[in-house]
């Protein structure tokens, strides 16, 4: 390798042909279905109501906010778990610091899903 090259850069080299792999195959991809593919787009086909029956209401209509927050439920349960594989794999090296602070990162978890409860977020009418 070329001296301006830094050696540890090669240990991402797989990362780099992964991504221009990736990258070429999309491309392929996109380019043969606009090749290959019939293009006959007609009036119904390119509205914007493509479902088949006629709009009820305005598009631009307010959500409830318990979408929202079921939604944030969900991401903070994902990111409890995300963290918690790493964090058991190496809970024998981390010792009691490691599991108490898992702990008090879990308490933080139930106390806002506790209040989340509470508050009557989670129930359906």
């Amino acid at each position: 390798m070329p001296s301006f090259f830094p050696a540890y850069l090669i240990n991402y080299l797989p990362v780099l042909f992964f991504l221009v792999i990736g990258a070429g195959l999309g491309a392929v991809l996109v380019a043969a279905s606009l090749l290959l593919a019939r293009q006959r787009p007609y009036p119904e086909k390119v509205s914007a109501y493509e479902c088949g029956f006629a709009p009820f209401s305005d598009a631009r209509r307010r959500f409830d906010v318990r979408y929202y927050l079921v939604a944030i439920l969900f991401i903070i349960f994902d990111l409890e778990v995300a963290f918690l594989f790493p964090w058991a794999v190496s809970l024998k090296r981390l010792a009691a610091f490691g599991f108490w602070s898992m702990m008090l990162f879990l308490f933080v978890l139930t106390v806002g899903f506790v209040y989340e409860w509470r508050k009557g977020a989670l129930e359906w009418e």
